[in-house]
């Protein structure tokens, strides 16, 4: 069984996606439909913006989101998903190539996630750090242990965390697990606290624009990052998506869950090969490769 898997922020690059847009006059036209939807060409900053420029969370998620799905689009029948994921954002991405969400709706959700969540940063600084060496367990009750808001964000792989919340606790957390044996406890440099309480204005504003989107059953199970299983049903596919914001990405038992259902090889879809190497750690002999279009 082969899954598809979607890359979410912190992918980018300058230059990504403009081999697709000059693919085909179609996937074009994509792109184009994407200025207009979002209001401005973020195929201009896509193409030839600086890596600064293509920080700011209001342009990286579509960017990914854009990259991934009109390239899902773009291997034609060649997609054929068994299962599909995405990391964080590019659960977006995954279940717009499984049509469980239109193109359309798909992209304005993800502007909407990604302007909700940039307003929630700069109401309330905070910031998030990679946790390497440690077993889940151990960084989960020092962050519990610890003064102020700090929890478990993304399961990355067997011995990466990363954690988030606000910076005082993020450091003083980072501290413990240094002494605690981690091989490293860096801070990220990230605009700030994703899933974790402190996004939870974030996850009001899009909770609302989700209750007024059109969620139709996917082509394959969708394994999601809130409960690391396939899912089907539209309306829990919703309800998850709402309650990501504020919840851990649990993408190492969401790899485990699929290797453990049948899944054989995983091909990437999107910027970057990070979701390959993650893979990797998970099982060295698994099949990983990335999309790419025939000539």
């Amino acid at each position: 069984m082969k899954a598809y898997v979607f890359p979410g922020q912190g992918a980018q690059f300058t230059g990504m996606g403009k081999d697709i847009y000059e693919h085909s006059d179609h996937l074009k036209q994509r792109f184009e439909d994407a200025n207009d939807i979002l209001g401005f060409r973020i195929t201009d900053t896509m193409f030839v913006g600086s890596e600064e420029d293509l920080k700011q969370t209001r342009v990286t998620q579509p960017a990914i989101f854009l990259h991934s799905v009109i390239l899902a689009e773009a291997l034609g029948d060649a997609f054929k998903p068994a299962m599909v994921a995405g990391h964080s954002l590019g659960e977006f991405s995954a279940l717009v190539a499984a049509g469980s969400l239109s193109f359309e709706e798909g992209l304005q959700l993800v502007s909407k996630r990604a302007e909700a969540m940039q307003a929630a940063c700069e109401a309330n600084p905070s910031t998030m750090a990679a946790i390497l060496g440690l077993e889940d367990d151990v960084v989960e009750e020092v962050c519990a242990a610890t003064e102020g808001v700090v929890v478990a964000a993304n399961y990355n792989c067997p011995g990466q965390l990363v954690i988030s919340g606000e910076n005082a606790a993020v450091e003083a957390a980072c501290e413990k697990l240094s002494a605690a044996g981690a091989k490293r406890a860096m801070l990220l440099p990230v605009g700030g606290a994703f899933h974790s309480p402190l996004m939870e204005p974030a996850r009001r504003e899009l909770e609302q624009a989700i209750s007024n989107a059109t969620f139709n059953q996917p082509v394959c199970p969708v394994y999601q990052n809130v409960t690391a299983a396939g899912v089907s049903a539209p309306d829990q596919i919703a309800t998850n998506l709402v309650k990501q914001l504020t919840a851990p990405v649990r993408w190492t038992q969401t790899m485990r869950q699929m290797i453990a259902d049948g899944c054989v090889e995983a091909v990437e879809v999107g910027p970057g090969r990070v979701l390959q190497g993650l893979f990797k750690k998970v099982d060295r002999k698994f099949t990983v490769s990335s999309a790419v279009i025939d000539a």
